[in-house]
């Protein structure tokens, strides 16, 4: 067959193809143009799921007369005209193929005032070649587009279009996405003429949140961390949702790149292995988050639909969402409180209360053997064996409890053990349960961490060096990371340009498969541009260590014993959860108390 031209309808039906994928792909087209043209309020009107009708109305800065028929065009675009504005774009589309991919596909119309114009003027596609004129059309200033029975003209992509249920849920959730990322502006759908929800403009913190607890629920916005961070020309804020908190589904990630949504993989990398050491297995984090950097350092243009992008120094971008996140959640403790209107994490002191409320020095209890305890047991009458063990404060104990709330610490005083697993306290607000053997893991867990970084981590040598054949890119790498591969415990010599040998290893993973161990890294390397492979083995070494020196169940305390371990957990990063992602202590306020005993009602 002769090559030829392709016409220019069925070009842009081609590009329909990559852009419009389904009734919600519209949606996002349609308004983040609207986004690009200013506007401060945008209206939504769907009908039978967005193939009967899709409207999207805003107050932007309109499109001039002249241009009306240009829109229509592809690579025609307001948004860029060299390189270098290509390269720092920050619109959120620029590609100028959107409008006339829609209106191959669609009964597409267009009614516009610009800025300055005294009317506003109409044009109209059917998904021929053929554009009308423009016509004078009453309109306020701004824009609105409509697009009119969907893929009427290519019955096989209509045929793949779901349920009307589903197709504007499909909607509804990238409505969601564009409302999470621009909190400046109004936003309402309507679906076959029934208002649905109206979002206004949300300039503080706290109509930002109230936006998020109506697009995401409220139990999401109890659970969150609201954080600010900058460094090195890199801005990370919102909010992150804590452990406890976890999703079974990947349902609930939002992550924007200079106000653009983005699914990247090295984004989800670096979220991922921040949440490894609190999060239960198979289980998701949840977050709403915005990455704010140079334009130049970012490239947008490497998906048709936008939905990827490419960092310039990802390595840089991964580390630095780590570092962030690993922080934040290192703070989630006991005591931990949250400014909601700076967004400040602070700790409650605790040192002040760091002696136990019987006076005597704190017991050493985190040895997993040599506790100084008696075991008794309490009757309550004859015949009947309690396993709740009451132990009568001191005087001391009762002076303290009777102090201010102010010097209360956060996880009070200890009453009591229930059932050899649990502790029984008394803070400020009501009742504390602490589940003391997910508590002490964590605690253990978190020193072994420390004493691991802080003396480095023991290399041992292997009696019979391990040959790995890698790719030369991958020679390459094991070159230039040598560094990297020592300050891991790792020895890694290059014997040619596919050959590379392993001579040591840690000693925490003695034993371990050293080329499986070598090649993971290089993948991270490959994709990520850094690895905490090694570093998420020993972790996983230092987690089992951590569980077996622990304390077990049916181990009785004493209350000098329980108030040490709360104390303790008030020190301790990540204390709110254990190793495996489980709550370490739960709080009862007397609310809640009164609720349960319909005090007050």
């Amino acid at each position: 067959m002769r090559i030829q031209a392709l016409p220019a309808q069925l070009i842009n039906q081609i590009a329909a193809g990559e852009v419009v994928e389904r009734p919600a792909s519209v949606i996002k087209e349609l308004v983040e143009n609207s986004l690009d043209a200013g506007a401060t309020r945008i209206e939504v009107d769907i009908e039978q799921g967005g193939g009967k009708l899709i409207r999207v109305r805003d107050n932007g800065g309109g499109i001039h007369p002249e241009d009306l028929r240009l829109a229509l065009s592809r690579h025609a675009t307001s948004k860029i005209g060299t390189l270098e504005e290509l390269e720092r774009v920050s619109s959120m589309g620029f590609r100028g193929e959107a409008l006339p991919s829609i209106a191959s596909v669609s009964r597409l119309t267009i009614a516009s005032r610009a800025s300055g114009q005294e009317s506003g003027w109409s044009v109209s596609g059917d998904g021929g070649e053929r554009i009308a004129d423009p016509v004078p059309s009453a309109h306020p200033q701004g824009t609105t587009v409509e697009v009119r029975d969907l893929f009427y003209n290519t019955p096989a992509r209509r045929k793949f279009m779901r349920a009307e249920k589903t197709e504007f849920s499909h909607i509804e959730t990238q409505l969601k996405r564009l409302a999470l990322s621009r909190f400046d502006v109004s936003f309402t759908l309507s679906h076959n003429r029934k208002e649905l929800f109206t979002l206004p403009l949300a300039a503080q913190l706290q109509e930002q949140e109230r936006r998020l607890a109506g697009l995401l629920g409220g139990a999401f916005l109890e659970q969150v961390i609201h954080l600010e961070r900058d460094q090195a020309g890199l801005a990370l804020r919102g909010w992150v949702a804590r452990p406890v908190f976890s999703r079974s589904q990947a349902d609930m990630q939002y992550f924007y790149v200079n106000g653009r949504m983005v699914r990247d993989k090295l984004v989800t990398h670096a979220v991922r292995q921040a949440f490894q050491d609190v999060l239960f297995h198979g289980r998701h984090p949840a977050y709403v988050l915005y990455l704010d950097l140079d334009p130049l350092q970012v490239d947008v243009n490497v998906h048709p639909a936008k939905h990827e992008v490419r960092f310039r120094d990802g390595r840089m971008v991964h580390g630095f969402i780590y570092r962030t996140l690993h922080q934040v959640l290192a703070d989630t403790r006991p005591g931990q409180e949250v400014d909601r209107t700076t967004g400040e994490i602070r700790l409650l002191e605790v040192e002040r209360s760091a002696t136990p409320v019987s006076g005597t020095a704190p017991v050493a209890y985190q040895r997993p053997l040599g506790f100084q305890v008696q075991e008794r047991q309490a009757g309550y009458q004859p015949g009947y064996q309690s396993s709740f063990e009451m132990q009568r404060p001191s005087p001391a104990s009762l002076a303290a409890v009777e102090e201010s709330a102010d010097e209360v610490p956060p996880l009070g005083f200890a009453l009591a053990q229930l059932k050899g697993i649990y502790i029984l306290a008394e803070n400020a607000t009501g009742l504390i349960l602490v589940d003391m053997h997910a508590a002490h893991e964590r605690i253990t867990y978190e020193r072994f961490k420390r004493a691991v970084l802080e003396g480095g981590i023991s290399r041992q040598p292997l009696l019979v060096p391990v040959s790995v054949a890698v790719s030369a890119r991958e020679g390459d790498l094991a070159e230039t990371h040598r560094s990297l591969f020592s300050e891991l415990g790792m020895e890694v010599d290059r014997l040619g340009a596919e050959t590379l040998v392993v001579r040591a290893i840690p000693v925490l993973l003695q034993g371990a498969d050293a080329e499986k161990l070598l090649r993971d890294i290089l993948s991270d390397l490959v994709v990520h541009g850094s690895s905490e492979r090694i570093r998420d083995e020993i972790n996983q070494v230092l987690a089992t260590m951590a569980c077996h020196g622990s304390i077990r169940a049916n181990r009785r305390l004493t209350v000098e014993e329980m108030n040490a371990l709360l104390r303790d957990m008030e020190r301790t990063e990540r204390s709110d959860q254990c190793n495996h992602g489980r709550p370490t202590w739960v709080q009862l306020d007397m609310a809640r108390l009164d609720k349960l005993f319909l005090r007050g009602q």
